[in-house]
């Protein structure tokens, strides 16, 4: 029942525990504290090479790459809007229904604009705009404990608030997930068609996990702060800024996730 194993500090593992996992196509992989990537132990590659083959000659082609960036682009803003209009409809008494409603329609708008685009340029644009009014209405769906998980803004590399520490860690974990996926099946997580191909970045793993997020990230973090499943206290405020959670915390969000 083992698929992965992620570890967020910095002890290290046997060889012979290394080679069971590669063994067993068990993901491994080191994270920071944080949860910036280090390091990932891989087994033999899988799958069947003119898959990837085929992967690559579409990257290199901008129409075809666009629309497959599109899909990707079309499920997160989708899932997004999902999000809000659950609140809308479970919580209308207790979230600011007009703020909720219009940024709601704003991201039905862009479902139409996007299908238009023509260019990556477009689609980052569009992405970022819709990013920017669902996290601008995010802090609403928060119904308690609202002192200790406050959002304003989303914020990484450190993640600046209790909530955004939430989110970084599930974030990571789906992508992580994305990762071995896509290597079981034969295709090359590094090379995606939303986000550019970069040294060391699973670009395809964080294409496929956009239209993921809303659902099993985002929801996830909202449900476990209004139930009270987590609580301030499990996470510390770092010199640098970073807000940390500790291993109590995510130990409770390991559980939630793999429920």
């Amino acid at each position: 029942n083992l698929e992965n194993i992620v570890c967020f500090n910095y002890q290290g593992v046997s060889p012979a525990l290394m080679g069971a996992c590669a063994e067993r196509n068990i993901g491994l992989s080191f994270l920071t504290p944080y949860g910036r990537f280090l390091a990932r132990v891989s087994g033999k590659v899988q799958g069947n090479v003119l898959l990837r083959k085929k992967q690559y000659l579409i990257s290199e082609n901008k129409e075809q790459a666009v629309r497959i960036a599109a899909s990707f682009l079309l499920g997160k803003v989708y899932n997004c809007r999902k999000v809000l209009e659950r609140a809308l409809r479970d919580h209308r008494m207790l979230v600011d229904v007009p703020s909720l409603s219009k940024a709601s329609s704003f991201l039905k708008q862009t479902l139409t604009t996007i299908q238009q685009c023509n260019s990556l340029s477009e689609l980052m644009a569009f992405e970022g705009s819709a990013a920017k009014i669902y996290f601008g209405v995010f802090n609403q769906l928060i119904l308690q404990q609202k002192d200790d998980f406050h959002f304003e803004e989303r914020t990484r590399r450190p993640p600046l608030d209790n909530m955004n520490s939430l989110l970084s860690f599930l974030y990571t974990l789906l992508v992580n997930e994305a990762v071995s996926a896509l290597e079981e099946v034969g295709l090359d997580p590094y090379v995606g068609f939303l986000h550019i191909d970069r040294p060391g970045r699973p670009s395809l793993a964080l294409d496929l996990m956009e239209e993921l997020r809303p659902v099993f990230a985002d929801r996830l973090a909202i449900t476990l702060v209004n139930r009270k499943q987590i609580s301030g206290k499990g996470f510390t405020a770092k010199e640098s800024g970073g807000i940390l959670m500790d291993d109590e915390t995510r130990k409770v969000v390991l559980t939630a996730w793999q429920e």
